[in-house]
């Protein structure tokens, strides 16, 4: 399986993001993950369109080759912001379903723009909705802490969550990524790989360390990749 690790930008030094941006793709990153917050879905304020549009020529390997921007809304409403930040260049926009009056309307919404669309659930959401639109979708966010804030530790009952989403993307024979969000670390980053995730969000895992390829390599040690 192919694994991929995506550093959230909510953990990087807001007065220096291109260069974060920049430093952690070198480090061996292979999508940037934007927490976009908005103070009424969850209790606190990040990023707009206009952020999102000026870190993206910084999201490139040495090369020049792309790297993706995952953006995760923990907004409400959704469609209006999903599409703003579709034309600012994001490559996967997830929303949380009950942050939508429309599930179906906003995930068509978002692949109208060209963009890959994912569903994002909290700890404590059940997985029904998944059923209904599983085979419109390009990626499902599991969130193995309470959104909001970064830092906090992981829940070990997202493991059986992600079991969960994964025999489903199995069953729907759809290439679907799984994403793990909140409290990955190397320590961690195996057993959650085993329970079937591909795509790990870290923060404070890596943003809070002093060398970042370093901490991107053990995390790929660790998978194996």
């Amino acid at each position: 399986m192919k694994y991929r690790i995506a550093p959230s930008i909510l953990s990087a030094d807001f007065a220096r993001l291109g260069e974060e941006v920049r430093d952690v793709v070198s480090a061996g990153s292979d999508w940037i993950h934007f927490d976009v917050m908005d103070n009424h879905y969850v209790p606190n304020l990040t990023f707009g369109p206009m952020v999102c549009q000026a870190l993206k020529p910084h999201a490139k390997t040495s090369s020049g080759v792309a790297v993706p921007i995952d953006v995760h809304l923990m907004i409400t409403p959704v469609d209006a912001l999903a599409a703003a930040f579709a034309e600012a260049g994001a490559d996967y926009i997830s929303f949380h379903p009950d942050a939508s009056a429309h599930v179906h309307r906003s995930i068509q919404a978002i692949k109208s723009k060209g963009v890959k669309a994912g569903l994002v659930f909290n700890p404590a959401e059940p997985l029904d909705v998944l059923d209904w639109v599983i085979d419109d979708i390009d990626l499902v966010l599991i969130m193995s802490v309470n959104p909001g804030f970064g830092g906090q530790s992981f829940i070990e009952s997202a493991l059986r969550k992600i079991e969960d989403v994964r025999r489903r993307i199995t069953a729907s024979g759809k290439d679907i990524r799984l994403e793990v969000d909140g409290g990955i670390k190397v320590d961690n980053i195996r057993r959650i790989a085993d329970a079937g995730a591909d795509t790990f969000v870290a923060g404070s895992a890596i943003f809070g360390k002093p060398d970042y390829k370093a901490v991107v390599e053990a995390m790929r040690a660790a998978l194996g990749n």
